[in-house]
């Protein structure tokens, strides 16, 4: 069968011996096996899986014609849909948070400073960037402060699947900084004029022959906008790198599912089906409730009226009759009836008892589709201690992949752009940087750090954090950004600072460990000390 062999074994044989036509059902069936191969969802002919359509186009393929619907629905969702909208949040509150900090971390040993020196460079690079960036003078518009741009352009990425970052220069009176961050929504890059796509140019992003981005066509406005500027659309190209400095002029925030994907899929992508279907569910589900909740008296009368609609507080809708044009239920409502009408009622049956665990179980699919675990989603732990625990460990996974894949490909390209206009302009010395790449990635090391994980019982993590530094495999640095987020290079001055305040008031700091602290001089020891510093005088 189009020309493939099949050879009889033992058996084959031994069947076509005894039972002859079902021997030949058995080589059939095998040849058949052949030509579909062994894997049963590949098979074409099963009625589960012959009416299964898929795609066989490359990245680009499969996503672009339907990007548009899946940004709009996304967004659609994360505007009207609890679940949805509870999701996207739980993501940038464990990802972003109050925002990612910066800490400089220089290569000490290719750039050959001391201790001393490496720590006053970090030190300076630091307090220039929170000059820039905890300012609203850092965004274009004058909106936002660095920490603030950080939760929308992640926003932008779980909602539309990506976003255009722009780095315009402009000089503002007050401020020694020119660098600015300027953010493009996805739905503004595209083809001039809704040009066709071709192999160098795919949905407004024009590639080189090696598939690296060279420029960005950005539309002037929205096309959604509700006003047309100047009474047109126009098209202004970006180069993906500026010419002389290789600098990103353009950071396209995105993530690849796929080798030569042009554009990001939204994170909803995969569950908005489920999530429109759960929301519409849910809506019938109250309303079904409503309805139940709705006590209406019917009344038959010789003329469809009740002497009695005008006493107060029988309803919402006491006074209604059936030939009223906006006759409705209502809580305790009275309603007269024509003689020979009749009413008749279905019982909706609600509360549905069914509600809950099957609505847990439909979220219990979405959570395992976004990475998030279901007690994440619902905000509710009522498990046991340990189940708990494992669930915000596994949250925790995904939310520390996301927050290293921003600072990777956001926090740390604007800190390098940053650095490089900062050296320039004199406000930073680092001899070499212009002039040898490994000497400038060696100024351009650092660290950013965000808002630690939540913990169901302290107390039980920092004795384990005491036992892995006792064991010697943790460290300090690493159990205090860990626990709570912060710097223990930036904690040992402040806790000496503290020891010495409380030590002259005669308390002990907890650092102290059961060490006492000093006593305090007595008013004899007071004179004594003041005489002895008298003669030394």
């Amino acid at each position: 069968m189009n020309g493939v062999e099949i050879h009889k074994n033992i058996i084959d044989r031994a069947i076509e011996y005894i039972a002859p036509l079902h021997a030949a059902r058995r080589m059939r069936a095998r040849a058949m096996m052949a030509v579909t191969g062994a894997y049963i969802g590949a098979s074409k002919t099963r009625r589960s899986t012959k009416e299964w359509k898929t795609s066989t186009g490359d990245a680009d393929a499969d996503i672009i014609n339907d990007l548009a619907t899946l940004r709009e629905r996304s967004r659609d969702l994360a505007r009207n849909a609890p679940i949805a909208a509870g999701a996207i949040s739980t993501c940038l509150t464990n990802v972003v948070g109050s925002g990612l900090k910066l800490q400089s971390r220089i290569d000490r040993s290719i750039l050959r400073l001391s201790d001393d020196k490496a720590d006053a460079w970090e030190a300076q690079a630091e307090r220039e960037f929170r000059l820039w960036a905890e300012s609203r003078e850092c965004d274009r518009s004058r909106q936002m402060n660095f920490n603030a741009i950080q939760e929308v352009v992640f926003r932008q990425v779980l909602e539309n699947g990506e976003i255009f970052v722009l780095f315009p220069r402009i000089e503002r009176e007050g401020s020694p900084h020119t660098l600015k961050i300027q953010l493009i929504e996805a739905d503004r890059v595209c083809n001039e004029s809704n040009a066709q796509n071709t192999e160098t140019l795919v949905e407004g992003i024009e590639k080189d022959e090696n598939g690296a981005p060279r420029q960005y066509h950005i539309l002037n406005q929205h096309p959604g906008s509700l006003v047309i500027g100047k009474g047109k659309y126009t098209w202004t190209k970006v180069p993906a790198f500026g010419a002389k400095t290789a600098l990103p002029n353009v950071i396209h925030l995105y993530r690849m599912l796929r080798p030569g994907q042009s554009r990001g899929v939204p994170y909803l992508a995969p569950v908005i089906e489920t999530l429109k279907q759960l929301d519409r569910y849910t809506e019938a589900e109250i309303m079904a409730a409503v309805i139940s909740g709705m006590f209406t008296v019917f009344i038959k009368t010789e003329k469809g009226e009740f002497p009695g609609m005008e006493i107060a507080g029988l309803g919402q809708e006491t006074g209604a009759k059936t030939s009223d044009t906006d006759l409705k239920l209502a809580a305790g409502a009275i309603v007269a009836l024509n003689k020979g009408e009749d009413i008749t009622s279905a019982n909706p049956t609600r509360p549905n008892s069914a509600f809950e665990p099957f609505v847990s179980a439909i979220l219990e699919q979405i959570g395992a589709a976004l990475e998030i675990p279901y007690e994440i989603i619902i905000r509710h732990f009522s498990s046991s201690y340990s189940a708990s625990r494992a669930a915000l460990l596994e949250g925790w996974r995904f939310f520390r992949g996301r927050r290293f894949w921003l600072d990777a490909n956001f926090c740390q390209p604007v800190y390098e752009v940053f650095l490089w206009d900062a050296i320039a302009a004199g406000r930073l010395s680092a001899p070499g940087y212009f002039n040898d790449y490994v000497i400038r990635k060696a100024y351009s090391g650092a660290l950013w750090q965000g808002d630690a994980p939540g913990y169901i019982d302290p107390a039980k993590d920092i004795d384990a954090a005491e036992k892995r530094m006792t064991l010697g495999i943790s460290t300090l640095d690493a159990e205090t950004t860990l626990i709570t987020g912060g710097d223990m290079e930036k904690n040992v001055p402040r806790i000496k600072q503290e020891i010495k305040i409380l030590n002259d008031a005669g308390m002990r700091h907890p650092a102290q460990g059961k060490t006492e602290p000093p006593a305090l001089p007595t008013g004899k020891e007071k004179q004594n000390n003041n005489d002895n510093e008298e003669v030394q005088q």
